[in-house]
């Protein structure tokens, strides 16, 4: 194997190693809209608020914290929230989070929009370059790898669905641990985070884009199959 072969076999490897980041991070951003709220608030067997929220409230007040995370406003854009008595929507507490949330949020679109520039630049390189096969092998080996790792995270979350909640806990308390300080992420049943987005809704959310990015892996290992002359 020649130094342009090794090189090339090189870059076909980290195509495979970049491929789940793109595929996982499209189905994040494909679910991280308000009308996704509005599908996941109002479908059969969604719980309701013991607190009082209707559904009509949940979609009114749901998307306001999709919103947050994407666009540029600073936290006056939750803080300035009111019920009809003015009482703010959420408390302090709520909002500190709400910013680390966005600090992550941001931080993980930027380095998902990176992964796909690299790939899209690796991909016209290969095209123009004539190692085209390399490129796709790449990304069916990434189809492969992220349909192992959807596999987990979907079972996670059918155990979560099922009622086996401790997995599903362990993995959300995790998860968290991993980007936010000691308890800051932990709220009352009565707060307004909890209320709008129950650990139900995390467990469908989950689902989904194990789902999704399955259905994107899949696209990818059976599209790009090399076909037989």
């Amino acid at each position: 194997m020649n130094t342009v072969n090794k090189l090339v076999s090189v870059i076909s490897w980290l195509i495979t190693l970049l491929a789940p980041l793109g595929l996982i991070g499209l189905s994040v951003r494909l679910l991280l809209t308000p009308q996704y709220t509005y599908l996941e608030y109002q479908r059969p067997g969604f719980p309701a608020d013991e607190y009082g929220f209707t559904t009509e409230d949940r979609l009114h007040w749901g998307p306001y914290g999709i919103n947050y995370l994407l666009n540029s406003d600073g936290i006056s854009y939750l803080a300035d929230l009111r019920f009809n008595d003015d009482t703010p929507l959420f408390s302090s507490r709520e909002l500190s989070h709400m910013e680390d949330v966005k600090g992550v949020t941001q931080g993980f679109l930027q380095i998902w929009y990176l992964d796909l520039s690299v790939l899209i630049l690796l991909g016209l390189i290969a095209w123009r370059a004539g190692w085209s096969s390399a490129f796709r092998l790449g990304l069916r080996r990434g189809g492969w790898l992220t349909l192992a790792l959807a596999a987990t995270v979907g079972l996670i979350a059918t155990l979560g669905a099922s009622g086996s909640g401790d997995v599903f806990w362990q993995f959300f308390s995790d998860f968290h641990g991993l980007f936010f300080k000691g308890t800051t992420w932990l709220f009352s049943y009565s707060d307004t985070l909890i209320r709008l987005y129950p650990l139900q809704f995390w467990v469908d959310t989950v689902l989904y884009i194990g789902l999704l990015t399955a259905a994107a892996s899949l696209a990818l290992v059976f599209g790009l199959r090399e076909r037989s002359k």
